[in-house]
């Protein structure tokens, strides 16, 4: 398996560490990983752990404006892409086609080739522009997977529910997350 990570500069790139440390644990997956420059920004203001943590977790990293990296193409074998998290500027330019970097450009490709693209996109409240380009996202087969908090499963940390939204993003390539915990369900009402 060959998954496509893409991280922009929308708060919650932490997040994007769980999943590639997840990605890792899977044998055989490989993980490409692509950093926006406002990532990088929005990573240094927000996350305890280094940045360097997370890129050596990757198998290959490519610069943002590298539109000739590997990724680039149709010809480079992937599964598909996530975009973890979605700024609502990588959005716009994915509902439109406007490929100004290697993210939009990856996910372009992915989505042309018929593979799998996963925006987890972090914007509250939405605009109606943020609701078009979702929906003109969802139009052309993105999977929009937002990251909202969930209690049924007791989460006690902030790290508990990071853990459940990249469960519900990795679900979509059919990946259990071992620290995922799923709704029971209630024999009785």
């Amino acid at each position: 398996m060959r998954i496509i990570v893409g991280v922009t500069g929308a708060t919650g790139v932490e997040m994007s560490y769980y999943l590639v440390k997840a990605l890792k644990n899977i044998s055989d997956c490989e993980v490409d990983l692509i950093l926006s420059e406002s990532a990088k920004v929005t990573w240094e203001m927000e996350s305890q752990i280094p940045m360097e943590e997370l890129l050596k977790l990757a198998d290959h990293v490519h610069d943002a404006y590298n539109l000739a990296a590997s990724v680039s193409s149709g010809s480079v074998m992937t599964d598909g892409m996530i975009i973890m998290p979605c700024s609502m500027k990588t959005l716009a330019g994915i509902a439109t086609g406007y490929a100004e970097n290697l993210i939009v450009r990856a996910a372009d490709v992915c989505m042309k080739e018929g593979r799998k693209v996963v925006l987890v996109p972090r914007e509250m409240p939405l605009g109606k522009v943020h609701i078009r380009n979702l929906k003109e996202a969802a139009d052309l087969g993105c999977v929009i997977v937002p990251p909202v908090l969930t209690f049924y499963n007791h989460p006690q940390t902030i790290e508990d529910m990071i853990h459940h939204i990249v469960g519900k993003v990795l679900m979509q390539f059919g990946i259990v997350h071992d620290k995922f915990i799923s709704w029971t369900g209630v024999e009785e009402c």
